[in-house]
């Protein structure tokens, strides 16, 4: 019956949208499939006869509800030649249950296996074209949290020998088959036709490397291919990274972060990324810290990092946060060829020629993400960014300015210059010594933007007193009046979807992240 009545849902909805869909999934769709992967048995033996626009419902309830047997059967049978985690679990649920899962992705990655092994085999020709991608970038995600970094590793290992035994498998079949003198089965078991790519971004254990780099090496041409999206190295030798990017595959790259490296090392990786053709963002915080002021050896590195840099031709997202760059800015990004869309340079001790600088650069027409948060906005680099903030107001979407020593004074010169940014949809203000009075002033001028969805703020100035042993307390009853304030200003302007919020976490919420792209 619960079988029925998801083909039943289906064909109702066959007319609606994705989004429509979505929307009533988890009442209907989503309950039936629970009912249904409950009985293993029965399933396993239907599978065959399934619908295929059953197939992710069903893969949904079955990932939660960790029904290994089923699990492994669908992707198995997997008759799509995506298989997307970010699409078919739940967007808010997704990275909790991915990372704790172990046994539901092993299950996952078995009916992978197998689906490989099948394609692989005379008998089962007609299946080669199906599944081409698995992405599961979600499951294995930069994470140095306790028990969550040991799952994502658990995954990798996983991974990393399922890939390494299906390349060593394949081999000894290709050359049993030469033996034989059997030249039918060459060609149906061809390395280069039948494989399926596996989409991830993770952090780079540093005792995974010789596993990591021999399933590299068996990806290149066996039937599982590791395909890394994004990359996080952190402390690596600078020896053992080159060694792991020039086995990646060039346009499946789009984004690396180098944390803690220096400038020099960072000009001996540069050149080996050059090749990566898809690669849109890059992430190097403390590339150039205060330790490193500069001198002759370190200009003559800032000069051949612009040069390099300079030649990665996809290049979108720049983050050199917590670098040193102070009067650098225009050496640094002179040699990009290409507008940014996305510039964070927070806590580099910017200057207001550096500021200055910017506002007349290329990026200032397509910027639409800019972190400057920790630099003092509210005396010499003011009026630079001023300047900036009107020359990058018909682009910008997201801006973080947290920590930047705003006053009431300096937000009340800054306001007519937020108002023209018509497209901006986060303003992040956290840490400023704002007053109740300040923020409702902002809130009354930005109702207007019609694109804004949040705000970040921290408790106001005036909602704190000072308690016993000079600790500062929260005044809840003052802080309440002013939140019932806002809400009247926002419901009076019929902009009750602006979200207000005090915890900059909420920052991290993918549906912010991704307001700028």
């Amino acid at each position: 019956m619960a079988l029925e009545a998801m083909q039943g849902y289906h064909l109702l909805t066959k007319g609606e949208s994705d989004q429509e869909q979505r929307k009533a999934m988890p009442s209907l769709v989503y309950l039936c499939a629970q009912k249904v992967v409950s009985d293993q048995a029965s399933l396993r033996m239907m599978l065959d006869s399934i619908p295929c626009n059953l197939y992710g419902p069903l893969f949904t309830a079955a990932f939660l509800r960790r029904k290994t047997l089923i699990l492994q059967d669908l992707v198995q049978r997997w008759p799509f030649s995506n298989l997307s985690f970010q699409k078919l679990l739940p967007g808010n649920l997704t990275q909790f249950h991915l990372l704790s899962n172990r046994m539901s992705m092993e299950a996952i990655i078995r009916g992978v296996v197998a689906y490989l092994s099948d394609s692989l085999s005379r008998e089962n020709q007609e299946r080669r074209q199906r599944l081409r991608i698995l992405d599961i970038m979600n499951a294995c995600s930069f994470n140095l949290n306790g028990d969550r970094s040991l799952t994502v590793c658990s995954h990798m290992l996983t991974l990393a020998k399922a890939c390494i035994d299906l390349d060593k498998r394949c081999r000894d079949e290709a050359m049993q088959a030469r033996k034989r003198s059997d030249f039918t089965l060459a060609p149906q078991t061809s390395l280069n036709t039948v494989y399926v790519e596996v989409w991830i971004n993770s952090f780079k254990y540093r005792k995974m490397y010789p596993i990591l780099k021999e399933a590299l090496q068996a990806s290149v041409h066996g039937p599982l291919r590791l395909c890394f999206r994004d990359l996080h190295f952190y402390m690596q030798p600078v020896c053992k990274t080159v060694e792991l990017l020039e086995l990646l595959n060039p346009a499946g790259v789009r984004m690396i972060e180098l944390y803690k490296i220096t400038l020099g090392e960072l000009n001996i990786i540069l050149p080996t990324m050059v090749k990566f053709s898809s690669l849109r963002s890059l992430k190097l915080p403390l590339c150039l810290n205060s330790s490193q002021r500069l001198t002759c050896n370190t200009e003559d590195a800032m000069k051949k990092f612009a040069t390099l840099i300079g030649q990665l031709r996809s290049l979108k997202e720049l983050n050199l946060e917590f670098s040193f760059l102070s009067g650098c800015l225009q050496q640094l990004l002179g040699g990009i060829q290409e507008p940014l869309e996305n510039l964070e340079l927070g806590q580099c001790e910017l200057l207001p020629v550096d500021l200055y600088y910017l506002s007349e650069s290329p990026h200032i027409s397509t910027l639409k993400k800019l972190d400057l948060k920790d630099h003092n906005l509210s005396k010499h680099l003011l009026p630079p960014f001023l300047q900036l903030l009107v020359a990058i107001s018909s682009s910008l979407r997201f801006l973080d300015i947290s920590m930047c020593q705003i006053s009431d004074h300096t937000l009340t010169v800054l306001v007519p210059a937020l108002s023209r940014c018509s497209h901006l949809g986060c303003l992040a203000l956290a840490m400023n010594p704002l007053s109740t009075q300040g923020l409702r002033s902002l809130s009354q001028n930005c109702v207007h933007l019609q694109e804004l969805q949040l705000v970040v703020y921290s408790c106001p100035q005036d909602c704190y007193f000072v308690g016993p042993q000079s600790v500062f307390y929260i005044n809840m009853e003052k802080l309440r009046g002013f939140l019932a304030e806002l809400n009247e200003i926002l419901v009076r302007a019929e902009r009750t979807d602006i979200v207000w919020a005090r915890n900059m976490s909420v920052l991290q919420n993918p549906v912010y992240m991704n307001l700028w792209r």
